[in-house]
């Protein structure tokens, strides 16, 4: 138990430290300040649950010591619970059905990804209604602070902004009011996956991991998350906060289900000549132009009622045994 105390506090210290160091306002520190959670996760993985949640709230209690209460409470919520979640489903496993079905039954890797995006839209509409509570309030909020933000690196404080320039700052500030939170929710996803991946690639290279290395292009998606994915987007379309609210969700979740196509992208192509461009070919479209990453998230849609990497193997058939 004393361990655990250590590594806890240890991870809370260092979870803390990337926390802060984004008030250096350096490009790195951005990056480090989204790696907040891995010391956390790594806690979970390598040790317990309980080690990410010593470490989740001894960063959190440091942050509020240096920098006020507050930071007590967005840590927490926003990064420390959500991380020690995430460590203790990546922990959960169980007895097998049959006892000749061998090990034990680890929470699926589909499962965990599907709640990184829950946990992720979670985190950010906490956020939001941090800034108000209903859509008026938040986008006056959100738009009075992209206005200050703007105005503080464009001009001198006594300096006039140009008609044309104010009109298009004015455009892109609205564009951004309305793009923002949809936006936050597919960065927070993406990041709490990629954290989830180094936790485990991390606690494996020390030894400590005690699930089975995930196989992502193997993952599925539980049966609630077409259902959960298919409401939130139609929620998107309804006035008011609810809409954003739906949004935010929708976005994760449509996130979610990209990654789930590239793995069965992943999949499908293994035996293909092609593989090599096909895989290279879709990773650059989708990082240069950013829309086509809908058209692998339908295809993990479309996978829950065709299921692709099963026909696939079919037509392959079983591996030919070498002589």
């Amino acid at each position: 138990m004393v361990q655990i105390i250590l590594i806890g506090i240890s991870a809370g210290a260092a979870a803390a430290l990337l926390f802060a160091s984004v008030a250096s306002g350096s490009m790195l520190s951005v990056l480090l300040f989204y790696l907040a959670p891995l010391p956390i996760l790594i806690a979970a993985m390598g040790w317990s649950h309980w080690a990410a949640l010593i470490a989740a709230i001894a960063a959190s209690s440091g942050l509020a010591m240096f920098f006020g209460p507050f930071f007590f409470i967005a840590f927490l919520i926003g990064i420390g619970l959500p991380a020690w979640w995430l460590g203790y489903l990546a922990l959960l496993a169980r007895a097998p059905a049959a006892p000749s079905d061998g090990g034990l039954e680890w929470y699926p890797v589909g499962y965990l990804v599907s709640w990184a995006a829950i946990v992720s839209a979670a985190i950010v509409i906490t956020a939001m209604l941090s800034l108000g509570t209903d859509q008026e309030s938040f986008h006056a909020t959100l738009r009075g602070g992209l206005e200050r933000m703007f105005n503080a690196q464009g001009r001198a404080p006594s300096a006039p902004v140009p008609a044309p320039r104010a009109a298009g700052l004015a455009r892109l500030i609205e564009f951004m009011v309305i793009a923002l939170p949809p936006a936050a929710a597919v960065l927070t996803t993406i990041t709490s996956i990629v954290n989830l991946w180094l936790a485990e690639r991390i606690v494996k290279v020390s030894g400590r991991l005690q699930r089975p290395q995930s196989d992502l292009s193997a993952m599925r998606f539980p049966v609630y998350a077409p259902a959960l994915a298919a409401a939130a987007i139609a929620g998107w379309f309804l006035p008011g906060m609810i809409g954003i609210v739906a949004g935010v969700l929708g976005a994760s979740m449509l996130m979610a289900y990209a990654i789930l196509g590239f793995a069965i992208l992943h999949s499908i192509t293994r035996g293909m000549k092609s593989r090599p461009f096909t895989l290279g070919g879709s990773y650059i479209v989708v990082i240069v132009f950013g829309w086509p990453v809908l058209a692998m998230a339908l295809l993990g849609l479309a996978d829950s009622a065709f299921d692709f990497r099963r026909r696939a193997s079919q037509r392959r058939g079983p591996p030919h045994s070498r002589t």
